[in-house]
């Protein structure tokens, strides 16, 4: 099984190069996994403590469960992966039944910051975006997707996107075999990332 990371910003067009990567390959072979599914479960806590939680910092993944997931995808085993509401700012209680693909994509910002799961990555990816650009992208889907209204999304990304993406995402870079710059041009970034599956398939 060939695992691949895409990691970088909130907004900065990972889906859309997963989708690219997607588009190009045998349907059936390539199974995605998002960070998204791994926020931590809240039950425990009350609607109002859940929405002042830092959704943006390492701590609020459960990077101990998606490697946990990740190795038993390899070893041919299907996993349950939690369905998580951004409505709710918690799990639903509900999964998706996920099997073992020849290649597992991983997406998420945070994923690069985990050594375990850094460690379990065939290819890194770092998908680059203008900050300006991110943030309307953030402001466009969580207003139309996720309910929310102008100033909580503009609080929270001076309050906790924006420092934490600083301090945790943009550092990640480094651990990166590829960048990929978001914008018109990167189809070629894509076609190389496309190569390296299709020899490895």
């Amino acid at each position: 099984m060939l695992i691949i990371g895409i990691a970088g910003g909130t907004g900065c067009g990972k889906t859309t190069v997963v989708n690219q990567i997607l588009n190009e390959l045998p349907e059936g072979e390539v199974g995605v996994i998002s960070q998204d599914s791994y926020y931590q479960d809240t039950t425990h806590l009350s609607y109002d403590e859940r929405v002042k939680i830092n959704f943006d910092h390492p701590r609020s993944i459960d990077f101990d469960l998606l490697a946990k997931h990740l190795k038993e995808l390899k070893d041919h085993k299907p996993i349950k992966q939690p369905v998580y509401s951004f409505v709710q700012h918690n799990r639903t209680g509900d999964t998706i039944l996920t099997h073992p693909r020849k290649v597992m994509i991983v997406e998420g910002i945070l994923i690069l910051t985990n050594p375990e799961l850094r460690d379990m990555f065939d290819i890194k990816i770092f998908v680059h975006a203008d900050s300006d650009e991110r943030l309307i992208r953030r402001l466009k889907r969580d207003i139309s997707e996720r309910g929310r209204d102008l100033n909580e999304v503009l609080s929270r990304y001076q309050t906790t996107l924006k420092p934490m993406h600083e301090q945790f995402i943009e550092p990640m870079k480094e651990y990166a075999d590829i960048i990929i710059p978001n914008n018109k041009y990167n189809t070629v970034a894509v076609d190389i990332v496309r190569t390296i599956i299709n020899e490895r398939l």
